[in-house]
């Protein structure tokens, strides 16, 4: 019997940019990545992200990890920030809607660049990666993260909570009010891949 310490089931991979949000998932082995969609960003009413909970949702996926843009000395910048922003929507949206699936942040160095890479080597041309670039990525982030849980036989990435999840394990006192999105990860107070 295969003992492991992360969830087994559908995953989804998400690759955050600034106009556009590159969806992947898993198969239910969560052995292979696969593109699924291109959405374009709607920063005011956050519509991409509602698609997001949906396509979990109706996925039934068990886990999503979405992809954390350091700088290539494992700084921190504001593609990096928009990404930790983004996470912490995304697992609002997720508990609001009865699906408190968690949301991990993993290291996504080079999967752009490595994406395109890939499409121009599969022979699609410039004008066509912006399509399915983001989709590309988000691959290879879930695909990254997915071969790691499996080498290392545990969960990996940065976890993101909210409030209410650390309320519940002692690290915050019971707000008067509905919990909003903790701090703490956007000061980097976590480990990541």
């Amino acid at each position: 019997m295969e003992l492991q310490d992360y969830p087994r089931g559908v995953k989804l991979g998400v690759d955050v940019g600034l106009a556009r949000v590159g969806l992947a998932v898993s198969d239910p082995d969560g052995m292979l990545a696969m593109p699924v969609k291109t959405l374009k960003r709607d920063a005011k009413k956050n519509s991409d992200i509602k698609v997001l909970v949906r396509e979990a949702a109706d996925r039934n996926a068990v886990q999503v990890f979405v992809g954390l843009p350091r700088s290539m000395r494992g700084t921190e910048t504001a593609s990096t920030q928009m990404a930790r922003d983004y996470a912490d929507l995304l697992l609002t949206e997720l508990e609001r809607s009865g699906n408190g699936l968690p949301v991990h942040l993993v290291d996504e160095r080079l999967t752009t660049v490595s994406a395109h890479r890939s499409l121009h080597e599969a022979g699609l041309n410039s004008k066509d990666h912006r399509r399915v670039v983001d989709q590309a990525a988000a691959v290879a982030i879930l695909q990254q993260a997915i071969d790691m849980q499996r080498s290392l036989e545990r969960d990996v990435g940065e976890p993101v909570t909210s409030c209410r999840q650390q309320r519940q394990t002692g690290a915050l006192p019971a707000p008067t009010q509905e919990p909003i999105i903790s701090q703490d990860n956007k000061r980097g107070n976590g480990s990541a891949l």
